[in-house]
């Protein structure tokens, strides 16, 4: 299992009124607008890479070769592949809201009470017309529970699965014979082994028919205005400010406004320098190692060499395992 960082993210809201409120006579003019800043901050969360995104896991359930992914989907990080085993149950994170106690189901308009017309004279103390003035129908949220557990096994590889949607698979057919005697990529025609995925389709699609993957990947989030979420970290802020300053000059340049041509350019060589010198900063804060990953890295180092000693050497006294 490999080890990541994830970051707090945060709206980009702030970035675009920072920029807007320091460039305001240029949009208050009308010269340039913010329709082009979601298209710029993804080109600066794709050049930054994948450590920009939102990691998160989901359980795929794998039927016929393949499983739908999220919506939210970039990128896959690991893809483990799992087996059910019996465990205690787990709370579902859905929940169901009702009025009713009972299990028979109650129809607003018109009223009905066990598929029964309600008339306003019924006997039922669940009927809304003939409750009493002051009865206060009570709200009730039921949260199911999920008898199922899995744990896992290895990791799944990266390969180039056939891309024919109607291909056969007679190939499974060779488990029937002695293991060994044909060759891998015999059971796996156009895959480059038996345990690798492939992405298409917006699917996962794998090699085994059935089965549980535990995937984790890179998702794209949005706030609720629809913008996409970036890390909360003050280099990559001031690296999207920057450019997406750079940018806007950049169109100006390419249009006619009260001020010169040299005078546009001045300012769209200061503010493409201070992108790409913003650029650096970002990008040498993404590859910081935070504190549990120089620990692993000096437990690594002082157990590097511990595969060379004798198993059954005497003069071992004051040898140690650096865990």
């Amino acid at each position: 299992m490999s080890y990541y960082y994830k970051y707090d993210f945060t709206t980009p809201e702030v970035v675009y009124s920072t920029v807007k409120e320091e460039l305001k006579s240029y949009f208050d003019t009308g010269a340039v607008d913010d329709l082009m800043f979601p298209t710029y901050l993804d080109k600066c969360l794709r050049k930054l890479g994948r450590a920009t995104y939102v990691i998160t896991e989901q359980v795929l359930i794998v039927e016929d070769f393949e499983a739908r992914l999220p919506d939210n989907f970039y990128a896959v990080r690991e893809a483990w592949f799992c087996t059910s085993v019996n465990g205690y149950p787990y709370q579902s994170a859905n929940s169901f809201y009702s009025q009713a106690a009972s299990q028979n189901t109650i129809q607003v308009n018109p009223v009905t009470i066990g598929g029964n017309p309600c008339d306003g004279n019924c006997a039922s103390p669940t009927c809304p017309k003939c409750m009493p003035t002051d009865f206060v129908q009570a709200v009730y949220k039921t949260n199911n529970t999920v008898a199922v557990s899995y744990t896992k096994e290895y990791l799944l590889k990266p390969g180039n699965i056939s891309a024919r949607r109607n291909c056969g698979v007679g190939y499974t057919d060779s488990w029937n014979f002695v293991e060994g005697a044909a060759p891998l990529n015999q059971f796996t025609p156009g895959s480059s082994t038996y345990d690798s995925f492939d992405i298409r389709d917006n699917k996962f699609v794998t090699n085994f028919r059935n089965g549980i993957v535990h995937l984790v990947f890179y998702a794209t989030e949005y706030d609720g205005g629809g913008n996409q979420m970036i890390p909360d970290n003050y280099r990559i802020r001031e690296y999207i400010e920057a450019f997406i300053k750079y940018k806007v000059f950049e169109t100006l340049s390419n249009q006619l406004n009260d001020e010169t041509f040299q005078q546009i350019m001045q300012k769209l060589t200061y503010y493409k320098q201070m992108s790409e010198e913003a650029f650096i900063m970002a990008d040498i804060e993404i590859k910081k190692q935070d504190v549990y990953a120089k620990q692993r890295r000096i437990k690594n180092d002082l157990n590097r060499f511990n595969m060379y000693e004798l198993p059954g050497r005497v003069n071992s006294y004051g040898w140690r395992r650096n865990n």
